[in-house]
Order: structure tokens, then C-alpha cells, then sequence
């Protein structure tokens, strides 16, 4: 099978139709026959199938409610088992979300659903995978929902799955009763590139500014900063020597100028200097990209 990539397939534009699976996979759209996820723990999810597999699953075009895989029974369809988020195509899309991956979608005709091809499959785009939480789904066992929404969309994502109520002018109306989901999670998209993979697993996901490990139900989540930020009008290199492992808070606290490191690797934080920066051996710190964060803030 051709190696896995994350993103647009070059050359395939979206609204692309084919006759099969197959087709899809020599396209490298989706490049399983079967699975309804492509992908893995470590990579990320690839791409997904929209095809009505899964009973609970929900298509609203720019925001797609997709169930996770297991614990379907073969034969007849029915749910038997409880999914877990250890599967390797669950896994896969919860790194997705950790990681603000983009996901290929893939949908298959479905005589029920307005956003689905008349036959035969169509590549519908990138999604980013938003949220994700538990429900007990139609056959009373418990899965796993990810809720995706379309790239470049101003679509909202559904605070539940179920339907909500009419709302007033003069305040927002939630859903009434239970919400079917047990709990939900919301992930900001994170830039993540092989060279923030590379310094966060020089670490083992620990934060070089609070020494914080953090566990999540995948395993250790960190996140790769960029010291001098890419892009414009800022121009930092995607190098390792301009990225640091933080966790999540001190991402932000980074990000926004709270947090500064000096020439010495001594850590400021909101103006109080509380340690040296934590390093390993084969990371090096640039120390003009440190010069350059600081001066982005006037220190």
C-alpha cells in the first residue's frame, strides 16, 4: 500500500467522483477497500468514509457527526460491544484533533442523505475533526463520535448532537433534557509539522517551561511552538532550533507575550523569572529566534 500522507491529494480536486473503492484508492483519496478510517495513533486519520455505516452517524454537509469503528457485529450491522478509543482508526482521529490534522473525506451514496452522490463515491474536501465524545448509540452500546467540520467553513458545531430548540430574540435556548453525549471535548487546531513531532519526541511531550507532562486518554499530548512564528509578517523557519515542547497553557501564555525566554534560557513569566528553560542534548535553541519573540513584544 502507497505511504500515508495527511492533507489535499495532489492534482485530485474536490467534487471528484468514483465508480469504487478501489478507484478512490488508486487515487489515494482513501487507500483502504474496506475500513472506514485510514490511518493510525501516530500519523493521524488520513481520510474517512461517509457512506451511512453506522446508524448514529449524522451528515449535515459542512459538519459531519462520524462514529467511530468496533463493535459491530459483521453479520448483521448491529452494534455488540462498546467501541473504544484504542482502536486503531479511533486513534487515529483523536490524534487528528489533537493535533488540528485535516482529514479527507470521502462520501458514498445513500438514498437518505441530500450531501451524498447519486452513486459511486465523491471526494468531498478536508474536514478538521473538532470535537469528540461518548453516547450510548442506537443499540444500546457506548461509541465514540467525532464531530468534523468543512475546511474553510463558517458552519457551527452542534453544542450536541441532538436537535435544538427554537430560540428567542432575547436569549440563546440550549437543548432540552439529557444531551445524548456523556462529554465533550474541544481542541483548538494546532500547527503541527515532522519538525514539532521531532522536538516534542525529543522530550517525551514534557513542557520545557512548567516541566509538566500531560496524559490524555491517547497518551502524552504536547504541542510544538514556534519561537519566531512562521509566516508573515514574522518569517520564522520550520528548524527545531525554533521550536520549543510546551503543554497547552504555556502555549498561550507564549503565544501572547506572558511568557518570555532570555539570551540565558532563564524563563519570565508575566515579568517574574521563575527557572531556566528545560533542555535535552540534541535540541539545540536558537538564540536569535528567543531575541526575535521578545522584541515581537517590546522585551
Amino acid at each position: 500500500m502507497a505511504e500515508s500522507f495527511i492533507g489535499p491529494v495532489p492534482e485530485v480536486e474536490v467534487g471528484r467522483g468514483f465508480k469504487s473503492r478501489k478507484d478512490a484508492s488508486l487515487a489515494k483519496v482513501h487507500r483502504p477497500l474496506q475500513a472506514g478510517i485510514c490511518g493510525t495513533k501516530k500519523t493521524g486519520a488520513e481520510s474517512i468514509v461517509v457512506s451511512g455505516g453506522y446508524k448514529d452517524d449524522e451528515d449535515l454537509g459542512e459538519v459531519i457527526v462520524y462514529t467511530g469503528h468496533g463493535g459491530r457485529d459483521a453479520a448483521t450491522g448491529k452494534q455488540i460491544a462498546d467501541q473504544s478509543l484504542e482502536d486503531s482508526g479511533n486513534a487515529a482521529l483523536y490524534t487528528s484533533l489533537l493535533e488540528g490534522q485535516l482529514v479527507r473525506v470521502l462520501r458514498g451514496a445513500q438514498a437518505d442523505s441530500p450531501h451524498a452522490p447519486d452513486h459511486g463515491y465523491r471526494y468531498d474536501g478536508l474536514y478538521r475533526v473538532a470535537e469528540y465524545g461518548w453516547k450510548t448509540g442506537a443499540d444500546g452500546y457506548q461509541v465514540v463520535q467525532f464531530t468534523l467540520t468543512q475546511e474553510d467553513s463558517e458552519a457551527e458545531v452542534p453544542s450536541s448532537i441532538s436537535a435544538p430548540t427554537e430560540s428567542t430574540e432575547s436569549e440563546p435556548v440550549g437543548t432540552v433534557g439529557p444531551a445524548p453525549t456523556k462529554a465533550f471535548t474541544a481542541q483548538r487546531p494546532v500547527r503541527n509539522t515532522k519538525v514539532t513531532r521531532t522536538v516534542k519526541e525529543w522530550h517525551g511531550g514534557r513542557c520545557q517551561l512548567c516541566g509538566i507532562t500531560l496524559t490524555v486518554p491517547s497518551g502524552v499530548y504536547s504541542e510544538g511552538a514556534h519561537i519566531q512564528a512562521l509566516g508573515a509578517p514574522h518569517h520564522g523557519p520550520d528548524i527545531t532550533s525554533n521550536v520549543l515542547c510546551l503543554c497547552p497553557n504555556c502555549h498561550v501564555q507564549f503565544d501572547t507575550g506572558a511568557v518570555i525566554v532570555t539570551d540565558d534560557l532563564l524563563i519570565v513569566r508575566n515579568g517574574v523569572a521563575e527557572g531556566q528553560l528545560i533542555t535535552v542534548p540534541k535540541h539545540k535553541i536558537g538564540i536569535e529566534y528567543l531575541q526575535s519573540h521578545r522584541a515581537r513584544w517590546g522585551k
